[in-house]
């Protein structure tokens, strides 16, 4: 007799999610053969909505641990596959292909999780929302568990590879955000109590730090993490990106633009290396007039066309939409309206 096809279960921890579960659990039931929710401790309607989009709605008092959390949802699924999700996330695309997929070998599947985030300027950005793209190991075969208090991982010797699902996940953008800063902190830094030197967990304060514009202390976080992480870490990419970025909003340009020179030889291909050393280098003009025209605004102008020779690279962990096409073109085209307004 032929094998009977594996069973995918998604599962989700949830609190107060009423905006958003709908969405969530309607873009993954077409895909899986149930979901399980793991309410702790919501006051709306969220577990009302879960259960008419036909989830088993289960409960746990919130344990302070995302990893105990994700583990105890886990072990009330039986299913072969399991699609870890969030409520602010919903499949963009490939769920037609998660079947099959689950069909092969035990292994870890990364999926690209698409964050959108609001704009700092949105007087002169593009109208289009960009996002930051992840790769994250999220579609787990029976037995796996996480470690962690926060931002966990899956723990196993299994191989991670790559699927074709997309999620979009607009739990970033700033009004998502601001209810869940107070929370993710203290985990945290409890982490880094555990292991200090951990060059993982010092990243994630380094973007909790980011998300609260507390760009100094950010950097330093980066900084510290930096010479930590090994150079197959996925993450070392937008480890870099970030750090470079957050120096830049916190009046440590110079320094910005000397790591960025060490560094030019392994980012060739990234765009979002040449999209904020561009940025960088208009910072640079600004504070430097007198070399702006002569000096900075050309290596300016070269880094962002450089990001157009490249063009999007969405395989590297944390790039960032439209810096290898339309925000670079942006910034290219203010400027040069700019200039032909100083040569009127």
């Amino acid at each position: 007799m032929p094998a009977s096809p594996p069973t995918i279960a998604a599962t989700l921890i949830v609190r107060n999610e009423a905006r958003c579960i709908v969405r969530c659990l309607e873009s993954v039931r077409p895909w899986v053969d149930y979901m399980v929710v793991l309410d702790t401790g919501s006051t709306d309607d969220t577990m009302s909505l879960a259960l008419q989009c036909g989830a088993q709605v289960h409960h746990l008092d919130w344990p302070d641990d995302f990893s105990a959390a994700r583990n105890h949802v886990l072990a009330l699924s039986n299913a072969d596959w399991n699609l870890v999700i969030d409520a602010d996330e919903w499949i963009a695309s490939g769920g037609e292909a998660l079947r099959a997929w689950c069909a092969g070998p035990a292994r870890l599947g990364a999926l690209c999780i698409h964050s959108s985030f609001d704009m700092a300027d949105t007087a002169t950005a593009p109208s289009t929302l960009p996002a930051t793209r992840s790769w994250i190991a999220r579609l787990l075969p029976r037995g796996v568990r996480y470690e962690g208090r926060i931002h966990e991982q899956p723990v196993s010797p299994l191989p991670v590879e790559r699927t074709d699902l997309h999620l979009d996940h607009d739990g970033y953008r700033d009004a998502q955000a601001e209810a869940k800063r107070d929370r993710n902190r203290p985990m945290l830094l409890a982490d880094l109590s555990d292991d200090p030197e951990n060059p993982y967990i010092l990243y994630q304060l380094g973007k909790e730090a980011e998300a609260r514009k507390a760009y100094a202390e950010a950097s330093r976080y980066y900084g510290q993490a930096f010479p930590r992480t090994t150079d197959d870490a996925a993450w070392r990419h937008s480890l870099l990106i970030r750090h470079l970025h957050c120096l830049g909003q916190s009046g440590g340009v110079e320094e910005a633009i000397d790591i960025a020179q060490e560094q030019l030889d392994t980012w060739q291909d990234s765009p979002d290396f040449f999209f904020v050393l561009g940025n960088l280098l208009m910072d640079r003009a600004m504070t430097d007039p007198t070399h702006a025209l002569d000096e900075w605004l050309p290596l300016a102008e070269t880094a962002w066309e450089r990001c157009l020779t490249i063009g999007e690279r969405p395989d590297l962990e944390g790039s960032v939409e439209g810096r290898g096409s339309y925000l670079a073109q942006h910034n290219l085209d203010v400027m040069r309206q700019q200039l032909a307004l100083l040569d009127a």
